[in-house]
């Protein structure tokens, strides 16, 4: 059973972040909050917390949600990186 959970936790991490980079770059590029330092800690707490009740199922853990809090967290950091690139990626 530490596998199946292990890979979903992996999931979770690499979507997350993934997906928070894209969305970041491309929707929220002009948004001067996403761009503060709390943003990327706001936004993987804000993404744990709404998370964790997922944690009932039987798959998922409090480390899948927190998984995926980080991933949210670090795809928040890249594309504060990012934003000075030009928009056509």
């Amino acid at each position: 059973m530490v596998l199946p959970t292990l890979i979903v936790s992996a999931a979770a991490l690499g979507g997350g972040f993934a997906w928070t980079k894209q969305f970041v770059r491309r929707r929220l590029r002009f948004v001067d909050a996403v761009h503060s330092r709390a943003a990327p800690w706001v936004a993987g707490a804000a993404a744990a917390i709404i998370a964790s009740p997922a944690a009932a199922l039987p798959i998922i853990t409090l480390g899948t949600a927190a998984a995926l809090g980080i991933g949210v967290g670090l795809g928040v950091r890249s594309a504060q990186r990012d934003r000075l690139l030009p928009p056509g990626d």
